[in-house]
Formats: structure tokens, C-alpha cells, sequence
């Protein structure tokens, strides 16, 4: 007896502190609705493809028990399914865990960040927190806690519609400066050739030797066959004489003078010979001071650098010529190297090279694309608008001029504008190839890896094409409202942006209502993006019926816009308007 007299109050203070231990579990449980949730942002919104929430829980003094824990999973639910974000758990003053501890007396709060992707089925969610409680081996679900209701999701209304950049349209010069004049297609082009007469001192007879010279020979056939060619066209001679910077003025003057005279006896004389009939003009130089100097630069003249200082000091002839003379030493140089070849006359003959008519090159690019040259081939591109005809043109370029990087550039910039981001990628990919670094190719590249996601690898695209062109700014801030960068964004997309609508949508997410709305009533035309977007502006300045006007716009434009305003949360406080029920 004794023995089991032991044993029964033994049982008796277990089962009391289980009793014990189950009471205060089920107490926290009754009184969970003391338990206050604040969610911040109170609606929650996308940016760069996640949604981000901040969860505070606060906990009154004597409601959390000392050995109970909390596990709180916060789910994002919504039609189609759910998310749970990572959970988080908070304890009692006398569990042994490292969790965050709510003491009993005093209560407590805690701050949970959590992030998840976003899908546009969450537009319409509910934001729960699934709890927990355990104490020991036992546990208790608590009441689910809906703490926030939908997605607002306006940063996903980005025009994604990457920029890319054709190679006839501009190539990079000697300077690395991109200029949209090179390597497009003229049917007039200026060309000109140029030969020397060079005189002796103080002379203005032609000499033999000069006559003879090949380049005065290379100069009356080049003017005799423009005179006769199909395809270009005589302009005239100009015959321009000088005289050397040593001497006076006067002499000069008169020297000068008279070489013009000899120099354009030659070619009206050459010119009557080959029976040739053009203008021809003249003019003379006393002192070539220019001639002078352009000479001095390219040569090696060992007090070069102090000569050219005089020339800059000094506009006076006469100054200019003591001073040069007063450097002995070098003077000599000046006069056996640099002064005879200045003592010349300069004949020009200017000549338009007359290329194919836009019929025969449009002709040739569907018959016999060979026949025509790179530039030719490129700019026949530019004479249809049909996609079929302006493929076929490029694939012609990439087959004719393999080495050529705009042919596979540019059909790759086609196929890019018809969607087919995969076989853009393959034939910018090739452009690369054969021009490594092109800055028009990045930024093409850019383009593919923006619409594929890959933001980082655009990014660093988008930078190596810095230089070719404006598109460049437009698609760096198209990435950068994808990534969240809302400030950057706007700074990209400048006034002198054509994107009205993605300038617009970068404003408002920077939080400037009354630039966006100024930018998207700029827009030219009014489509049913920019509608939308001024609608939006309207609601978060509570401008009712000029949102409403937007939305009926922007409904017209796009029948699509009136499904993405129904499940908008930028209009949650209208949704039960029967004005806003009407247009749906």
C-alpha cells in the first residue's frame, strides 16, 4: 500500500503540470486576436520581380508564455495557388532555443522581412500567417491571420520592347564616334582628284619635268573619263596657286599671281587637247601660311614645336617671317625642306559618281543580289516594307559578303522586331564574331538578354555599347525599371526620349505624379499603355472623373487594359463604384 500510495501523487503532479503545460498553449491560442500584425507596404507591391513585405507583430504584456514557441509561416495565396515565404519563429523567456524571446511581463515585438517572386495570378492574393504553437510534445494550430490583400503591380506595365540598332545605319569611323552618314547608301557621291605643279623660286614657268609627271597624267585620263562615263559627272577644275611665306608681299603677291595664270594655261590647254568642255576657276595664295604649317607638323624639323608657337603668336606675315628667320639653324631646314614644295599651283578636278536608281537597285536585290555592292545591297532593305523581302534581301548580304558583319546583324535585328528572339541572338551572335566589341552588336545582344531575364549580362551589354546611339538610353532605362532602379530609370530615359510611355511609368514609380502625367501628355499619339498609365496618376491624386475618362481612352485603344483594370489594385478604392462597375 505504502508503495502505491507513492506512485498516485506522483501521476497526479504530472498529469497536473501537462494540464498545466496544455493551458497555457490553449490560452495564447483563445487569445490570439490581442496579437496586432502590421504589413509595410500596407498593400503590397512588385518591384524587379519579387514582391518584398515587412511583417511586424506585437505582442501585449502577460500573453506569451514562457515555454510555448510560435512558428508563423506566412503564405501568399491566391487563385491558381499559393506561396509560403520562409517561416520565422519566436519563444518564450524560459525555451531553450536561439529564436527571438517575447518576455511575458512585458510582451514584445518582433520584424519579419520576407521576399518572393511574383506571377500576375497574385495581382488578387490574400496574405496569411499559418501559426503554430508547441510546448513540449504538444502542438496547436492557430487561427490563420490574413494581415494583407493583393499585389499592386504597376512596375510591371515596363513597354519591354529593347531598341536595336542596324548596321546601314551607322559604322564606326576612324575616331570611334558613331555617325549616321557612313556606310549609307548615296546615290551621289563627291570625289575629286588633286595634282601638284611645283615652280623654282621666284618662277611661274611650268617646267617639262612637272608636265611629265605621272600624276598630271593620272589627272587629265581621271577628267577625261568622268567627262565620258555613263555614271559620273564632270563638275570642273579649280586651279589654286601659291606662293612660298619668304619674300615681300608684294613679290608674292605677283608671283602668285602668275602661276595662276601659267597653271590654268596647262589645263585649258590639256583640256581643248582631250576635247573636254567643263568650268574651270582659279584663284591664288601670296603667302601659304596654312600650306606652311600643315607641312611643319608632319615633319621632323628639330625646333619644329618653336616655329609652330610663332605661327600661333604672330599673325602679321612680315613678323612671322623675321622671326622664323632669326632661328638660323633651323631656318636652313625650313628653306631646303619645307618652302619649295610650297611653291606650287593645285589642281583640282571635282566629279559626282552617279550610282544606281533606287528601280535598279530594288531590281537587282530580287534578281541578282551579287551585282550589287555592300552598301547598294543594305539600302535596297530600306526600299521595301515588307519582312519577307527585306529577309531575303539580308540573307542574300550574309551569304554574298560572309565576312560582312551588318548583313548578319541586321537580319538579325529583323527577326528580333518579329519576336523570334532565338534567331536573332544566333546571327547577332555571328556579327560578333567577325567584329568583336562592335558596340552596335552589344548592344543587339543586350537586347536578347533583356527580353530572356538576363538583366546582369544586359547590363554589361548595354554598358559595352555605349557610343551607338540613343537607343542605348533607352534600353538601359527600360532594364532599369525592371530592376527597380526608378531614379536611374528616369535619368536614362531623358526628355529627349520617344518611349513617352516607359519615361512616364518610371516617373510615377519614382513617386513624381505630376511629371509622369506631363510626360504622357507630351506622348504624340495617346495609346492605350499611356491611357492606362494616366488613369493610374488620376487614381493616386484622386482625380475621379479624369481617371475614368483614361480608363474609357485607354479601353478603346486596347481591349486588353480592361481585364489588367479589374484585378488592379491602384483602383481598390473604386471597385465598388457603380461608375467603375459600368465599364466593365
Amino acid at each position: 500500500m505504502k508503495k502505491f500510495s507513492l506512485i498516485v501523487p506522483l501521476l497526479i503532479v504530472s498529469g497536473a503540470l501537462v494540464i498545466s503545460g496544455c493551458s497555457s498553449l490553449k490560452k495564447m491560442q483563445k487569445n490570439a486576436g490581442s496579437v496586432t500584425y502590421t504589413v509595410v507596404p500596407e498593400v503590397l507591391e512588385t518591384h524587379a520581380g519579387k514582391i518584398d513585405a515587412t511583417i511586424q507583430n506585437q505582442y501585449p504584456a502577460k500573453y506569451f508564455a514562457p515555454k510555448v514557441t510560435l512558428t508563423v509561416t506566412p503564405v501568399l495565396k491566391y487563385s491558381g495557388g499559393e506561396m509560403a515565404l520562409t517561416p520565422y519563429v519566436v519563444q518564450g523567456e524560459k525555451v531553450k532555443a536561439n529564436n527571438k524571446v517575447i518576455p511575458n511581463q512585458a510582451g514584445g515585438s518582433v520584424t519579419y522581412k520576407g521576399s518572393l517572386p511574383y506571377n500576375k495570378e497574385m495581382q488578387r492574393s490574400d496574405l496569411e500567417l499559418r501559426i503554430k504553437g508547441s510546448q513540449g510534445s504538444k502542438s496547436v494550430d492557430f487561427k490563420t491571420v490574413t494581415v494583407a490583400k493583393g499585389v499592386i503591380a504597376t512596375s510591371t506595365l515596363v513597354d519591354n520592347s529593347p531598341l536595336g540598332i542596324t548596321g546601314w545605319q551607322k559604322r564606326a569611323n576612324t575616331t570611334g564616334i558613331y555617325d549616321p552618314t557612313l556606310d549609307k547608301y548615296q546615290r551621289i557621291v563627291p570625289d575629286a582628284y588633286m595634282a601638284d605643279l611645283v615652280y623654282l623660286i621666284n618662277s611661274s614657268e611650268v617646267r617639262t619635268k612637272e608636265l611629265s609627271k605621272a600624276e598630271i597624267a593620272h589627272l587629265n585620263k581621271y577628267i577625261v573619263d568622268a567627262y565620258h562615263a555613263e555614271n559620273k559627272e564632270l563638275k570642273g577644275v579649280e586651279v589654286s596657286a601659291y606662293a612660298s611665306p619668304d619674300g615681300t608681299m608684294d613679290l608674292n603677291s605677283k608671283l602668285a599671281g602668275k602661276r595662276e595664270g601659267s597653271a590654268t594655261g596647262v589645263v585649258d590647254k590639256d583640256l581643248k587637247k582631250s576635247k573636254v568642255k567643263t568650268d574651270v576657276t582659279s584663284k591664288n595664295t601670296p603667302e601659304d601660311w596654312e600650306g606652311f604649317k600643315a607641312l611643319m607638323e608632319k615633319s621632323n624639323i628639330q625646333d619644329k614645336d618653336l616655329i609652330l608657337r610663332v605661327l600661333a603668336m604672330y599673325s602679321d606675315p612680315e613678323v612671322r617671317e623675321r622671326e622664323i628667320k632669326n632661328l638660323s639653324s633651323a631656318f636652313t631646314k625650313v628653306a631646303d625642306e619645307i618652302l619649295p614644295q610650297l611653291r606650287r599651283a593645285k589642281i583640282t578636278a571635282s566629279v559626282n559618281l552617279v550610282g544606281k536608281t533606287d528601280a535598279e537597285i530594288s531590281r537587282l536585290a530580287d534578281s541578282d543580289p551579287s551585282k550589287l555592292n555592300q552598301a547598294e545591297l543594305l539600302y535596297a532593305a530600306t526600299l521595301t516594307n515588307d519582312p519577307a523581302k527585306q529577309k531575303a534581301i539580308y540573307t542574300s548580304f550574309t551569304k554574298t559578303y560572309s565576312d560582312d558583319w551588318r548583313g548578319f546583324n541586321d537580319l538579325g535585328d529583323l527577326q528580333m522586331n518579329d519576336g523570334d528572339f532565338a534567331a536573332a541572338g544566333n546571327n547577332f551572335q555571328k556579327a560578333d564574331q567577325l567584329d568583336p566589341k562592335n558596340p552596335i552588336v552589344q548592344n543587339n545582344l543586350g537586347c536578347v538578354a533583356l527580353k530572356s531575364g538576363d538583366w546582369s549580362k544586359a547590363e554589361i551589354l548595354f554598358g559595352a555599347a555605349t557610343g551607338a546611339g540613343k537607343e542605348v538610353k533607352e534600353n538601359m532605362g527600360i532594364l532599369k525599371i525592371k530592376q527597380g532602379d526608378y531614379d536611374t530609370a528616369v535619368k536614362y530615359l531623358g526628355e529627349q526620349s520617344t518611349s513617352y510611355a516607359n519615361r512616364g511609368l518610371a516617373q510615377l514609380l519614382n513617386g513624381d505624379n505630376n511629371g509622369a502625367l506631363k510626360t504622357l501628355n507630351a506622348a504624340p499619339v495617346e495609346s492605350g499603355r499611356i491611357a492606362y498609365l494616366k488613369a493610374i496618376v488620376f487614381a493616386r491624386t484622386g482625380k475621379t472623373s479624369q481617371m475614368y475618362e483614361a480608363l474609357v481612352n485607354s479601353f478603346k485603344k486596347d481591349p486588353a487594359y480592361k481585364a489588367i483594370a479589374l484585378n488592379d489594385r491602384e483602383f481598390d478604392k473604386y471597385v465598388n463604384d457603380q461608375n467603375f462597375k459600368l465599364l466593365f
